[in-house]
């Protein structure tokens, strides 16, 4: 037991390290490159480093390579499948590169009472979003990802046979990657909420889940870990889109390769409801608010609600971490949610 403990402790170790240190390089290197946005959440407005999602995504696949290395060369016995760890891995890098080329996609012009060049975003379209994002579902269809017959909270098993990897694994792969992108303007509200949904998996892999589960949910813990400490409030980079399309895909996948799908959805749930929100006004809609002369935000559509953020910002008037900290308890509360419909399943 001590052994299978440590090759999920080292690979996590490992993963948590290279993020760090991939995310350091990329913060100064995107500065460098001018690849910034203006924190407009923020009056003395700083430019921070974005596109930075490629130090986790590095830093997570390095971690399962760890595992996959002392497989191969006979340091262990595997217990995971290196097979679904090699469709994940390219699966998350696959979808990275989707989000890092939304990043890049600046239309940079000067500020008018300064010479230094500020960040303006053009991005990709909205249907470009999902059909790109298809592409990183494609290993896991190619591998069989999976257990084809799944659990649906409420209603019982449901058998998919094929249609599970060929329809069911896309699709939850593109709505991963694309729901997790809408709520992630505020320092720490997407990066923290993530961590606390992927611990969420990790304890139940660990209580109730499958080996492989428990180790891609403790890399990607750990891995998450490293990251979200340089976005919590005030925050040194913005994440961007390659970092919530990796975050996204790497999560569905988790619950996929893990068998964790019905356990999975109500700790994603916090972002289903935040796509339903936004598609209210087809997602011509932000989570973001306008920020007041004493740090607080209001929201910008009135009393109508299309995004938690809405939400919080018509409840009181809530400064930036105070957002964050909000949605880290709504996560909270569905991971507590979630646990207690699997203790009244055994019962």
């Amino acid at each position: 037991m001590f052994h299978t403990y440590l090759t999920i402790l080292i690979p996590s170790l490992v993963g948590a390290i290279i993020t760090f240190i991939a995310t350091v390089f990329l913060m100064k290197y995107m500065r460098l490159s001018s690849i910034t946005l203006v924190d407009y959440n923020k009056r003395s407005k700083p430019i921070l480093p974005t596109g930075v999602g490629f130090g986790i995504a590095f830093g997570f696949s390095v971690g399962l390579l760890t595992y996959i290395f002392g497989s191969s060369f006979g340091l262990y016995t595997p217990v995971a499948s290196l097979k679904d760890l090699f469709g994940i891995m390219t699966s998350i890098l696959l979808i990275t590169i989707v989000g890092f080329i939304d990043d890049i996609n600046i239309r940079v012009s000067k500020a008018s009472s300064s010479e230094e060049k500020e960040g303006s975003w053009t991005g990709l379209k909205q249907w470009q979003k999902p059909v790109l994002t298809f592409m990183g579902a494609i290993p896991l269809m190619a591998i069989n990802a999976g257990v084809s017959i799944v659990r649906i909270p409420l209603i019982g098993n449901i058998a998919l046979s094929i249609y599970y990897p060929l329809i069911v694994v896309p699709l939850a792969i593109m709505f991963g990657a694309n729901a997790f992108n809408l709520l992630g303007g505020f320092d720490g509200i997407a990066t923290g909420t993530g961590t606390i949904a992927v611990f969420a998996l990790l304890l139940y892999s660990v209580v109730y889940g499958t080996y492989t589960g428990a180790l891609v949910s403790a890399i990607l813990f750990a891995s998450m870990l490293a990251f979200t400490a340089f976005n919590i409030y005030p925050a040194r980079m913005v994440p961007g889109d390659s970092f919530t399309y990796f975050f996204g895909a790497a999560i569905i996948a988790d619950m996929i390769i893990g068998n964790m799908e019905s356990f999975g959805i109500i700790i994603f749930m916090p972002w289903i409801i935040e796509f339903i929100l936004h598609a209210r006004r087809k997602f011509h809609t932000s989570d973001l608010g306008t920020l007041q002369e004493d740090g607080s935000f209001v929201p910008k559509y009135g009393k109508k609600i299309y995004s938690w953020t809405h939400l919080f910002m018509n409840m009181k008037k809530a400064k930036e971490w105070e957002i964050s900290a909000y949605m880290w308890i709504v996560e909270i509360l569905f991971m507590l949610i979630a646990f207690g419909m699997k203790s009244l399943a055994l019962l």
